[in-house]
């Protein structure tokens, strides 16, 4: 459903409704047997109130029989409360069983939803999660999908009442067909003015996502660890507060007038529907009267048609509420409907072991989703096996694009980029990422044991201690995990009781202990050394060079004190290679390469 779809119309509101088979097909899938105890449970609780009025009936017209002969409660009167006792009891187990269920399947549900968004996210392209309004949906499909447990209880309770009203109703119409015709027709239109209101919140919602997601925003910005000590240098809760009132008083406006514009409608039609249930209630009172109804079947009556009113009330409020929460699943069922465009190529190729030509870019202009200048043109290199090449370039001109396209989170707007000879689309994705250990500048920091934030690298080494152990020799974070009060058992980060927070150079040790767990063919380091001081620098790149021998390097850094390393460097600028060639031989050059590296130089002297 597209942004412009603000106020559904009642056949969008009606097609809707195919959402519910999908729903249900997940609820399935998540537990056959509780959804199975569920149904069977509330088809029976359904039955219970319609089979308690019916000897409630027979009790009185009895008591009224025997208390004119005055001989007592006969066999006949007790076997009538005993029954009574046992459906009321009945209906109590049957109640605590419904809610041991409801809380399995809920849990279930919620475990089964949660994880396949998580799976099906991960399939999805880097580019889509840099797109505003995929960021919209995500959030919907996030919190719509665990938020619907109401409605597939509401689809359950349904089920429930419409058998209730059932029974119920057969009762009525034995009396008389018109009654309960009655009491229907006053409650249709309470119930297609609710399903107005109903389309109309859901519009008002689906308008008002981004604000929401601003809000969330904000909340996080104006009480987190990262930005404490600008709000305060900077005095900047004031106006993150004044943003966040702002933008809240536009919701509130518009939840105000919707509910101001609805009110008396929703209120009048409410009115009627009572109206229904008295006309009907006096009816059976006067047949009463006339003697046409016993004293049992009037009570009968009575309390099936107040009984009828309320179910057919709750009937139509929960068809009215799931009608309204299907307009939700939309979200839901369009974000699985998502694909990605970069997939594993048709012959879905194993990478080569070892690699025997390496990697060509041939001709590769690329466009990021939504941008309409280039940030790379005509790129063209080779990347032989066991060759270190260096990507150097101003902030914005391609070093960090022409890695995420050569391990595929990308592909190219046009050109090609080939792995010995075969186009890199047709090999298997997850297997060219198997070869490939990678640092990005901005890598991840998780709030896991310091093993696990390493294994990160090789999650199925999660349990190899020793192979952890050596990659954090290698990225020289042995000594940082070493010093830490539960060793590689520490949980890092501040996130959760007893986390240690470590520093942004401590935790660059601990990313590029991840890119040495696994024995790639390519490594990759996007600025790895940011927040290291000069020696640990050059102790990583050191032993960089040790570990890189044999393999292909890609090294993304802004030092040149630390791309010298490579065999070959390529400049960027505007998106182009427009230098190649060796350290020395560069600088011989005059050229650009030459320019930065003196400007950069002469910082030092």
């Amino acid at each position: 459903m597209e942004a412009s779809d603000n106020k559904p119309k009642p056949q969008r509101r009606s097609a809707a409704l195919k959402n519910i088979p999908p729903l249900l097909r997940i609820v399935w899938e998540a537990s056959p047997s509780a959804v199975l105890a569920n149904l069977t449970l509330r088809i029976i609780a359904a039955l219970i109130p319609v089979l308690l009025l019916g000897v409630a009936g027979r009790i009185i017209d009895c008591v009224v029989t025997e208390s004119a002969i005055q001989q007592g409660m006969s066999r006949r009167l007790w076997m009538l409360v005993g029954l009574e006792f046992s459906l009321a009891a009945a209906g109590g187990i049957l109640t605590r069983a419904l809610q041991y269920f409801n809380a399995v399947l809920a849990e279930k549900y919620t475990r089964h939803i949660s994880l396949r968004l998580m799976k099906h996210a991960s399939r999805l392209d880097l580019g889509t999660y840099e797109d505003p309004a995929f960021h919209d949906r995500l959030e919907r499909a996030r919190v719509q999908a665990t938020d619907r447990l109401a409605m597939i209880e509401g689809i359950a309770r349904f089920l429930q009442q419409l058998v209730t009203a059932l029974g119920l109703c057969a009762g009525i119409l034995v009396f008389s067909p018109w009654i309960l015709l009655n009491i229907i027709l006053c409650l249709v239109p309470a119930a297609v003015a609710q399903a107005r209101f109903g389309a109309r919140l859901y519009a008002l919602n689906f308008r008002n996502t981004p604000r929401r997601r601003e809000l969330d925003y904000l909340r996080q910005l104006g009480a987190s660890k990262e930005s404490a000590k600008e709000l305060k240098m900077f005095g900047l809760s004031p106006f993150l507060m004044r943003r966040y009132e702002l933008v809240s008083g536009e919701i509130l406006d518009d939840v105000v007038r919707l509910w101001r514009r609805s009110f008396p409608g929703l209120s009048l039609l409410s009115v009627v529907g009572a109206l229904g249930y008295y006309g009907a209630y006096a009816f059976v009172v006067y047949k009463a009267t006339r003697g046409e109804v016993s004293v049992g079947g009037l009570t009968f009556l009575a309390g099936a048609i107040a009984s009828a009113n309320r179910t057919f009330q709750d009937l139509l409020g929960t068809a009215v509420s799931v009608a309204e929460q299907s307009l939700y699943i939309s979200d839901v069922l369009a974000f699985f409907a998502m694909e990605p465009t970069v997939r594993s190529g048709t012959k879905a190729l194993e990478v080569p072991r070892p690699i025997r030509q390496g990697f060509e870019f041939r001709d590769v202009t690329f466009c990021y989703p939504g941008r309409s200048e280039p940030v790379l043109q005509g790129v063209s290199f080779r990347l032989a096996p066991g060759e270190r090449l260096a990507l150097i370039g101003e902030n914005g001109q391609g070093k960090t694009t022409i890695v995420k396209l050569m391990m595929r989170l990308y592909d190219p707007t046009s050109g090609q980029i080939l792995l010995d000879g075969v186009d890199l689309r047709e090999y298997d994705i997850e297997d060219l990422a198997r070869q490939m250990g990678v640092v990005f500048q901005d890598f991840g920091r998780y709030d896991m044991s310091a093993s696990t934030n390493i294994a990160i690298g090789q999650i199925e080494q999660l349990e190899d201690r020793a192979l952890i152990t050596e990659a954090a020799r290698k990225s020289l974070a042995h000594p940082v995990i070493d010093r830490l009060p539960r060793g590689y058992d520490q949980v890092l980060g501040r996130r959760f009781d007893g986390g240690v927070e470590l520093s942004g150079g401590e935790w660059q040790k601990i990313a590029l202990a991840r890119a040495y767990m696994r024995d790639a063919q390519l490594l990759i380091l996007d600025e790895p050394t940011a927040a290291l001081d000069a020696q640990a620098e050059l102790e990583v790149f050191e032993r960089f060079g040790e570990l890189a021998t044999g393999k292909m390097a890609v090294l993304i850094s802004h030092r040149f004190s630390t791309v010298r390393m490579a065999d070959r460097i390529l400049v960027l600028t505007g998106g182009k290679i427009v230098e190649e060639g060796a350290h020395e031989a560069l600088l011989a050059r005059g050229g650009r390469y030459a320019t930065m590296y003196e400007l950069q130089a002469s910082r030092y002297r």
